[in-house]
């Protein structure tokens, strides 16, 4: 097993072909819906243990037992930011629909329905939430419009900002301290690591680490890199273990459980593991 605190990696921009938009006579999205490509976001709703898929395009959800993905209602938003906060209740943010009748920026927005219909909370037309993550009533937000990291002690109806550490990738909570975060992003000398012990106020450097992150245990942090290399932390990102990789570039990460990891590839499919990330398997597919 390789060890290190060392991870440097760049995560692309990948530009979907169009070919990706042609979809097969038997796929279960209409000719004109593309499916769950350019994903932004997962959760699992504890109320069905169905998976939700936040995409360019909308919300899509595959049950306990689906292989594919259905589009969850009509709404066809930019759901860039997403994060499952309770059953059937999500919160969103990213860009409307072309027929609603709404700033360009959705700020927060909430789901108390399983995605069906969505709601302004705060923020309308003046952030646009690339990172949401939720503990209980506190949400941290990244807007990257904006540049700015925010916080809130009442899920998303009022917010202070934060000193960010660096233009951000990625944000992790401890799940068993929610002033205790890890954030991974741009460096003056390159992609680095950081750690803030209370709340976001002040912030240090771990390491160097680009990836996507994921924190479901005091004692399990994860990071895949953009090449998709996978990796295991026990102590907060002062060692990382390599456990195994995906054969593709990862798009969202989402941790359920200690060893419990989902990840979208950009072409819309979704890899699971249940061993922490050794093995890799798909979950379902556009």
């Amino acid at each position: 097993m390789e060890r290190g605190l060392v991870v440097v990696v760049a995560l692309a921009v990948v530009v979907l072909a169009a070919g990706l938009l042609r979809l097969r006579d038997d796929q279960t999205t209409s000719a004109s819906d593309a499916g769950p490509v350019h994903v932004h976001g997962l959760g699992i709703n504890p109320a069905d243990g169905a998976l939700f898929i936040a995409t360019h395009t909308g919300l899509y959800r595959a049950g306990a037992g689906d292989s594919k993905s259905v589009r969850v209602g009509d709404n066809k938003q930019d759901t860039m930011g997403f994060t499952v906060t309770g059953a059937n209740r999500f919160l969103g943010s990213g860009h409307p629909d072309f027929e609603q009748d709404l700033p360009p920026l959705l700020g927060l927005i909430e789901s108390t329905d399983g995605g069906e219909s969505w709601e302004p909370i705060s923020l309308l037309g003046e952030a646009d939430f690339h990172v949401l993550r939720s503990a209980g009533e506190r949400v941290y937000g990244y807007d990257v419009t904006n540049d700015r990291l925010l916080a809130s002690t009442d899920t998303g109806r009022t917010w202070r900002t934060l000193t960010r550490p660096a233009p951000m990738l990625d944000l992790a909570v401890d799940p068993a301290d929610s002033s205790h975060l890890l954030a991974s992003g741009e460096s003056p000398f390159g992609m680095a690591l950081f750690e803030s012990t209370n709340g976001g106020k002040d912030w240090t450097t771990k390491g160097s680490v680009a990836g996507l992150l994921a924190w479901p245990a005091s004692n399990r942090l994860y990071a895949i890199a953009g090449t998709g290399e996978v990796f295991r932390s026990p102590d907060a990102g002062r060692s990382l273990d390599l456990r195994g990789r995906i054969d593709g570039q990862p798009a969202a990460f989402l941790a359920e459980g200690p060893d419990d990891l989902y990840v979208a590839l950009h072409d819309g499919t979704i890899q699971r593991s249940t061993d922490g990330g050794a093995t890799w398997a798909v979950r379902s597919t556009p």
